[in-house]
C-alpha cells in the first residue's frame, strides 16, 4: 500500500471525484476529490454513517450517476464519458449489483428474475435458462426456481438477488447495504455466499455499509466521512468465513 493506494492489478480507477448536488441556491458536495483505485479480487468496504458519502460514491463509480468533475476508470473505459446506452452495454458486460431492497421484479420467477442479465446480452434461451439454474442451485435455491419473490422469505430472495449479480461472470459486483434488510444469521450466510462466488472467480467486490461486523469480511476499509475519505485500513485479519466469527456473539 502506498499514500492509500492498494497495490496490484487495477480493475478500477477514479481520480479527484466530485459530486455536488443544487438545491435552490445552496450546494451539497456529497463527494469531495476523492482518488481510490481497486484491485482484482479485491473485497473493499466503502464504511460511513449515514450521509457520509458512501452510497453517492458507489453510484458514481457504477455509472448509476455522472459525477461533476474528476474520472472513472474500469477495465481501462472511462465511464464518466459514456452516454446512457454506452453505460448500459458496460454495465452488462461487466458489472453485477445486489441491493439492499432485493430489486427482483415480483411477476417473474426466480429462474427468470436471474436470467435477466442474460437475456439483455442476448444469450440463447437454453444455456441462459442452463446458467441460471446453476447459480440458482450454487446459493441452495434450486427448489425454489419457480417460486416469485412473494412467496420466498428475505433471505431467499437475497439469494436470488446474489444469484442474478453473480451470473454474467462480472469482473466487479457493487453491494448496496446488501444486508440492510436481514438478521444476523442470514446477514452472515449471505456475506459467506458472495465471499465464495468472488473468490472462485477472482471477482472484485465493493460494498457500502455502515454495519462494522460486515466490514470484517473485507480487505480493505474504506471510512468516508462528509464526502471524502477519512482513513484507509488494510484488513490482515479478513474473514473468509463466518464460521471464523464463532463466539463473537456469545
Amino acid at each position: 500500500m502506498k499514500g492509500g493506494v492498494l497495490l496490484g492489478e487495477d480493475v478500477i480507477r477514479i481520480n479527484k471525484l466530485r459530486k455536488v448536488y443544487r438545491m435552490g441556491d445552496e450546494k451539497i458536495v456529497a463527494i469531495n476529490n476523492v482518488s481510490l483505485n481497486f484491485i482484482k479480487g479485491e473485497i473493499c468496504c466503502l464504511l460511513g454513517t449515514s450521509g457520509s458519502g458512501k452510497s453517492t460514491l458507489l453510484n458514481l463509480i457504477s455509472g448509476l450517476e455522472k459525477p461533476t468533475k474528476g474520472e472513472i476508470i474500469i477495465h481501462k473505459k472511462h465511464i464518466e464519458r459514456m452516454n446512457e446506452d454506452q453505460l448500459a452495454k458496460f454495465r452488462q458486460e461487466y458489472i453485477g449489483f445486489v441491493f439492499q431492497s432485493y430489486n427482483l421484479l415480483g411477476t417473474l420467477t426466480a429462474l427468470e428474475n436471474v436470467t435477466l442479465p442474460l437475456i439483455f446480452k442476448k444469450v440463447p434461451v437454453k444455456e441462459r435458462k442452463e446458467r441460471a439454474m446453476e447459480m440458482l442451485k450454487a446459493v441452495g435455491l434450486e427448489d425454489r426456481a419457480n417460486h416469485k419473490p412473494s412467496q420466498m422469505s428475505g433471505g431467499q430472495q437475497q439469494r436470488v438477488s446474489i444469484a442474478r449479480a453473480f451470473v454474467n461472470n462480472p469482473q466487479v459486483v457493487f453491494a448496496d447495504e446488501p444486508t440492510g434488510n436481514l438478521d444476523t444469521k442470514t446477514t452472515y450466510q449471505m456475506m459467506d455466499l458472495m465471499m465464495d462466488l468472488a473468490q472462485k472467480n477472482r471477482q472484485t467486490v465493493i460494498i457500502v455499509t455502515h454495519d462494522l461486523e460486515i466490514s470484517v469480511y473485507a480487505d480493505r476499509i474504506i471510512h468516508l466521512m462528509d464526502g471524502k475519505v477519512d482513513n484507509i485500513k488494510v484488513n490482515e485479519n479478513r474473514v473468509v468465513n463466518s464460521s471464523e466469527l464463532a463466539g463473537i456473539h456469545q
